[in-house]
């Protein structure tokens, strides 16, 4: 915590991370709280050509983010809402991942022969598999009726394992062979009791590293998702299928482009700074070569 706490950008990320989640958890309060609604039209606020009326995309004091073009429904709302949706199935795909890392990575490191071919061999071919397009299509052949939200979790998380159960796999290799390992084993030690009380200890700073640094990667790959259209399906909010509703909007109205758009590149910079600090903090040895 002293080291963690030493890294200013570390500290911000947290903050950040910290406030992203509660708004996530309380974004029905927060609304309610507010007086504002993400599926409410409010076609007072545009003009006839369905842009929002007055300056800087209809901002105001019943307003304070804008409204959204052609609709009305008010930005602030979508934001919070959005956060809701995107910090969810970023951090539940990410859990996912790191389950599945966790066990073929141990169980490979650690039982070898040709268990460790097997999933060394998945794992070539899940890293060199196409996941955008498999993701793609998945998404689209859903049935509309499918909660998304799981769905998405199931089709991100179960393509993002590969790179951490590698890195798994090699550090209990190397953990296998040492001292106190042998001397569990010739207690009379099981492989279960030696993976969960020897092995998954030492590792827990590499996942909770691995773990923090990944949710970024899910949370942006939900946005591609929805602003490709195969995401959450609307009106549930999203950052990802409002910077793609934008797009279209970029040169009459940039304004909408501009909110979900700062929350995405902020919860992805503050969890890469919290990342990076919380590595240095565990592991002391890489913030002296940095």
């Amino acid at each position: 915590m002293r080291r963690l706490s030493a890294d200013r950008g570390a500290v911000v990320g947290a903050v950040v991370v910290v406030l992203t989640a509660v708004v996530a958890l309380a974004a029905p309060l927060i609304t309610r709280t507010l007086g504002v609604d993400p599926y409410t039209y409010h076609l007072q606020a545009l003009d006839p050509s369905g842009l929002p009326r007055g300056g800087f995309g209809g901002i105001g004091a019943d307003h304070p983010f804008g409204v959204e073009p052609q609709t009305g429904r008010d930005l602030l709302a979508i934001v919070v809402e959005g956060t809701r949706t995107s910090f969810s199935i970023g951090v539940g795909a990410a859990a996912l991942s790191m389950v599945i890392a966790i066990a073929l990575g141990l169980s490979a490191g650690y039982l070898g022969g040709w268990w460790d071919a097997v999933v060394s061999r998945l794992t070539d071919v899940a890293l060199g598999f196409p996941h955008l397009v498999f993701m793609i299509a998945v998404s689209a052949i859903v049935p509309a009726t499918a909660p998304r939200a799981a769905v998405m979790i199931l089709i991100i998380g179960a393509l993002g394992w590969p790179s951490t159960a590698r890195v798994l796999r090699s550090r209990t290799l190397a953990l296998r062979g040492r001292a106190f390992v042998g001397a569990s084993r010739a207690m009379g030690a099981g492989g279960l009791h030696v993976l969960v009380t020897q092995i998954l200890p030492n590792l827990a700073a590499t996942i909770i590293v691995f773990t923090t640094i990944s949710i970024p990667g899910r949370i942006t790959a939900e946005a591609a998702l929805s602003f490709l259209g195969v995401g959450v399906p609307p009106p549930t909010p999203s950052w990802g299928r409002s910077i793609g509703s934008a797009i279209t909007w970029v040169s009459t109205d940039p304004w909408y482009l501009l909110f979900p758009g700062a929350a995405l590149f902020l919860v992805t910079l503050a969890f890469n700074l919290f990342g990076d600090g919380l590595r240095d903090a565990l592991d002391p040895r890489t913030g002296e070569r940095r």
